[in-house]
C-alpha cells in the first residue's frame, strides 16, 4: 500500500492510499479519516460509497463529513466507484457505464468479469487491508452511500446480514432493474437474465425474503433532477412497507442531488450511524 497525500483536519488524519488490487486486477484508491484517538485504542467504521462519475474525491473535497466523524470517534473510508487503468474495458463516451461506473458487482460477462469486480473489493479484499493498516474495529461497521452509492450501501447491508450495525443513504437507485441510467450496465455486467439482477437490486431483494435487522434511513431531495426515472424511493417504501422492513424515508424539500444536498445532512447521518456503532 503506497500513501498518495496526508493532512490534518479536526485532529484527525485524511489520507488518500493506492494498493495493486488483486479483485479487481488493477491499482485502486481510497481515502482514509481517521480521528484522533489514544494510542492501541480502534475505532467504528463507516464505509461511503459514492455515485456514477465520481471517485474517492468527490466526498473527501465536498461532503463535509470530518468534523462530525472526528468529534464522535468514526473512521470514515471512501473507496473509488470502479476499477481504472489501461487495459480496464471502458466506454469512455458513457458516464452510466464503466470507469467511474461500477455499480458496485461483480461482472459476469466477458471482457468485464475480469476487473469489474467491486462487490468482492469492498466486502472483502479492502476491508482486510483496512483492518491491517487502521485502527479499525472491524466489528462495528455502518455503510452509507449516494445514488450509484446508495444502490450499493443498501444492497451489501440487505445481502450481508451482521456484516453492518446501521445502513443509510443519500438519493439511491434502488430499483436499478428498471432506472434508466442502470439497465444498460446491469446488462453489460450481469448478462441478459435479469434473474441475475436481483442480487443487486434493493426492491427485489426486499421482495426476495432479504432484510436487515434494524431501520434504514434515506434522505431524498424533491427537486433531484432524476427524481422520477433513476430513484424512485417510493418502489422501496413500498416493498418494505409489504415486508415488514423499517424504513424512514425523509423527502427534503427543495433539495437536488448535489453536494450540496448530501453535505447539508451529512451531519444526520453520521450521528445516526455512530449511535448504532457505540461510539464515544
Amino acid at each position: 500500500m503506497k500513501t498518495l497525500s496526508q493532512a490534518l483536519s479536526f485532529g484527525g488524519t485524511q489520507s488518500v492510499h493506492s494498493h495493486a488490487a488483486r479483485t479487481t486486477g488493477c491499482e485502486m484508491t481510497f481515502a482514509v479519516f481517521v480521528p484522533e484517538h489514544e494510542k492501541g485504542q480502534t475505532l467504528p467504521v463507516l464505509w461511503y460509497l459514492s455515485g456514477l462519475t465520481c471517485t474517492h474525491q468527490n466526498v473527501m473535497d465536498k461532503g463535509e463529513y470530518r468534523r462530525t466523524a472526528a468529534e464522535l470517534g468514526v473512521i470514515v473510508i471512501c473507496p473509488d466507484t470502479s476499477p481504472r487503468g489501461e487495459g480496464v474495458p471502458d466506454e469512455p463516451d458513457n458516464w452510466q457505464f464503466g470507469c467511474g461506473a461500477g455499480f458496485y458487482v461483480d461482472a459476469t460477462q466477458a471482457p468485464y468479469d475480469a476487473n469489474y469486480r467491486m462487490r468482492s473489493y469492498l466486502l472483502d479484499e479492502l476491508p482486510a487491508l483496512v483492518r491491517e493498516h487502521f485502527p479499525a474495529d472491524m466489528d462495528r461497521q455502518s455503510v452509507f452511500g449516494h445514488s450509484m452509492g446508495g444502490h450499493g450501501a443498501l444492497t451489501f447491508a440487505l445481502s450481508n446480514p451482521g456484516r453492518f450495525r446501521s445502513c443509510s443513504a443519500f438519493a439511491p437507485i434502488v430499483n436499478p432493474m428498471e432506472a434508466d441510467w442502470s439497465k444498460g450496465a446491469f446488462e453489460k455486467y450481469l448478462g441478459p437474465d435479469q434473474a441475475a439482477w436481483r442480487a443487486h437490486d434493493a426492491c427485489a431483494l426486499i421482495e426476495d425474503g432479504a432484510r436487515f435487522n434494524g431501520e434504514l434511513l434515506i434522505d431524498q431531495g424533491t427537486a433531484d433532477g432524476f427524481l422520477e426515472s433513476g430513484l424512485m424511493p417510493e418502489r422501496f417504501a413500498k416493498a418494505c412497507e409489504a415486508a415488514g422492513q423499517p424504513l424512514r424515508l425523509r423527502m427534503q424539500e427543495g433539495y437536488d442531488h448535489s453536494y450540496f444536498f448530501i453535505s447539508t445532512f451529512m451531519d444526520s447521518h453520521i450521528r445516526w450511524h455512530a449511535q448504532r456503532l457505540d461510539a464515544a
